[in-house]
């Protein structure tokens, strides 16, 4: 029998793993749950992380499930010593842990599919809380746990993202439905070529104040009337596709080709536009380079432009987009040179002075750009740019 939390249920995440409270993994399960949360409606209270130290889980434990009506634990199911999470949940709830013969069953199959033997610190997997649910993995061999107790929904979830999003998907979202207490309605524009504090003096006017359910879509359709003239210029998506993304689309409906010549960006366009499933359709080459003598040898960059203009320089990246699609032969060309940082600027050049251009049949167009920012930043920004070149050429969409 369920249990129904008749007020507006008290949620609660709590992430368990000492290697989340390092600076070198993220925790990316809870993001992923409170988004699903919030189409629902809801949003957490609280956000715990905690350690693997018994003593620390306990604690944390104790006051999650003491102020939480609906509770997600993520992580500690494992087969490892420091794999804890079942155990002191079990301690906290004052209930056993009881072997489930089909999922230690299910487990031993998944090993013998791969023509190996369970080890036998994988049993613990397959105790489960009593009286609660289980969640069956089809990724992984740590069962997820549904547990219904005074009240309160107490749900455990694996910490891998790759086995907790499947299983909260298919066994979980569905059953909070009924905790539904809002519709929510997105409306998603992409833009590019416009800075944030540009963009909201464009539209800070439309904000519109919370809603009830039945008027929230109405509200959100007359803000997408007005938004969309007033930022036509800047919007390449309004279903969530990447730039790159919607490059390729254009690239394959026209049925023309790009190739590019890098520099500071170290083959990061390339990268993003080859991640395109089917961008073998109209991606021919990617140069990186790097130095002067590649940008001579590879490009036929002039040595005189690199002389009297340096790498650096609008010449040098026009040549460099003419270069790349001479030898290509493709109906566009893009290309990159600059200076990522955070060093090697100078008062004429300073760090994040990129120029991007673009090369079509018979044009070309160059753009100065002063990035800010990290050396990876200045990298996308730079890449980003020259995508959004690109775009406005197909497009014909020009600011």
């Amino acid at each position: 029998m369920e249990t129904m939390v008749k007020k507006l249920p008290k949620v609660e995440i709590a992430a368990v793993g000492s290697e989340l409270l390092t600076p070198y993994v993220q925790d990316t399960d809870s993001p992923y749950i409170v988004a699903q949360l919030l189409q629902l409606g809801l949003s957490p209270s609280f956000r715990t992380i905690v350690a693997d130290e018994e003593e620390d889980l306990i604690a944390a434990l104790q006051n999650s499930v003491s102020r939480a009506d609906l509770l997600f634990v993520i992580g500690g199911l494992g087969p490892t010593e420091d794999d804890r999470t079942r155990e002191i949940l079990a301690q906290v709830l004052g209930k056993k842990l009881i072997l489930d013969e089909s999922v230690l069953r299910a487990i031993q199959k998944r090993f013998a599919r791969r023509g190996l033997e369970m080890p036998p610190s994988n049993i613990k997997q397959a105790k489960i809380i009593e009286g609660a649910e289980v969640l069956i993995n089809h990724q992984g061999t740590a069962p997820g746990q549904w547990l219904e107790e005074k009240g309160k929904i107490i749900v455990l979830l694996p910490g891998p993202p790759q086995e907790l999003k499947p299983m909260f998907e298919k066994y979980v979202f569905p059953r909070l439905e009924k905790w539904r207490v809002s519709q929510v309605f997105q409306l998603k524009l992409k833009l590019t070529g416009i800075t944030e504090s540009q963009l909201e003096e464009k539209i800070k006017d439309l904000y519109p104040p919370p809603s009830p359910r039945e008027e929230a879509r109405e509200k959100v359709m007359s803000v997408e009337e007005k938004l969309k003239p007033r930022l036509q210029p800047y919007i390449f998506s309004t279903q969530g596709e990447s730039l790159e993304e919607v490059v390729g689309l254009l690239l394959r409906q026209r049925h023309e080709t790009l190739a590019v010549a890098e520099s500071c960006t170290g083959g990061l366009l390339g990268h993003r536009l080859t991640n395109i499933p089917g961008s073998s359709e109209y991606f021919r080459l990617g140069i990186v380079a790097y130095s002067n003598e590649a940008k001579i040898k590879l490009l036929g960059v002039s040595p005189k432009s690199l002389a009297n203009y340096g790498a650096v320089s609008e010449e040098v990246a026009q040549e460099m987009a003419q270069g790349i699609k001479q030898l290509a032969q493709t109906d566009h060309a893009l290309a990159i040179t600059g200076i990522a940082g955070p060093g090697g600027g100078t008062p004429a050049k300073p760090a994040g002075l990129v120029y991007t251009a673009w090369g079509g049949e018979n044009e070309s167009q160059v753009l100065r750009n002063q990035f800010l920012g990290s050396r990876e930043l200045v990298k996308f920004q730079s890449s980003q740019k020259a995508l959004e070149m690109l775009w406005r050429h197909l497009t014909q969409n020009f600011i």
